[in-house]
């Protein structure tokens, strides 16, 4: 019954439902906790995206781009450099961009 406090109605009093609900809530926040990982990472992709196109590259020729450069970092900070600081990205998408002319 403590888990199943801040419950609505029935779901927090009645011992049958409770269960119910506990179980249900489990199931949802194991299904939930693999979702965000997706989530979290299309997030990333679409900031870059949206970065590396003002800077004139399409995401998928931006990070081969990368690749040809050997620049190993993740989407993760990518994101978070084309969010916070566009001057620091400019000059990842420079070092991209030399990788594919040569």
């Amino acid at each position: 019954m403590r888990r199943a406090k801040g419950f609505w109605g029935g779901r927090h009093r009645l011992l049958r439902t409770v269960k119910e609900a506990l179980l249900r809530s489990g199931n949802f926040a194991y299904r939930d906790r693999r979702t965000k990982k997706r989530t979290f990472r299309n997030l990333w992709i679409q900031r870059i995206n949206a970065a590396s196109r003002m800077n004139g590259l399409s995401y998928s020729k931006f990070m081969h781009g990368l690749k040809k450069a050997d620049v190993q970092i993740d989407r993760k900070a990518l994101s978070e450099l084309a969010f916070n600081d566009p001057a620091a990205f400019e000059a990842v998408v420079a070092a991209a961009k030399e990788a594919l002319a040569a």
